[in-house]
């Protein structure tokens, strides 16, 4: 999973991560933005669930994380359709709008993220 960090014109940071893993690229830009809070969250969720059964779930504005002992889905809240919206041989590209990545990958690309903040 490859990702870039780069800073607008205002300074915020933006995440650009590798086709497949746009969403989660999506999930830092349109959820955590600075909000280090939610990533101390999340991270302390990733270490209470690694090895484990258990699931962990956090709900935003646009994308919806979730964590397992061994992986990560990021999935829009939008990603909702119902099978009679559409036409017989059509379907939805959703590939920026759904990924799945290793629990280890997300908690590199948080650590890198972090410290690319604390770059300023």
């Amino acid at each position: 999973m490859d990702y870039e960090f780069l800073r607008d014109i205002t300074g915020s940071v933006k995440v650009r991560m590798s086709m497949g893993h746009e969403a989660v690229g999506h999930w830092f830009n349109e959820e955590v933005k600075d909000n280090l809070s939610l990533l101390d969250e999340v991270e302390q969720a990733a270490r209470e669930v690694k090895g484990s059964e258990r699931q962990w779930q956090k709900t935003g504005h646009e994308y919806t994380l979730w964590l397992d002992g061994e992986e990560v889905m990021v999935r829009a809240n939008q990603l909702e359709f119902s099978g009679d919206e559409m036409e017989e041989g059509m379907s939805y590209y959703d590939e920026e709008s759904l990924s799945l990545c290793g629990l280890e990958d997300f908690l590199q690309v948080a650590a890198a993220y972090r410290a690319f903040l604390n770059q300023r």
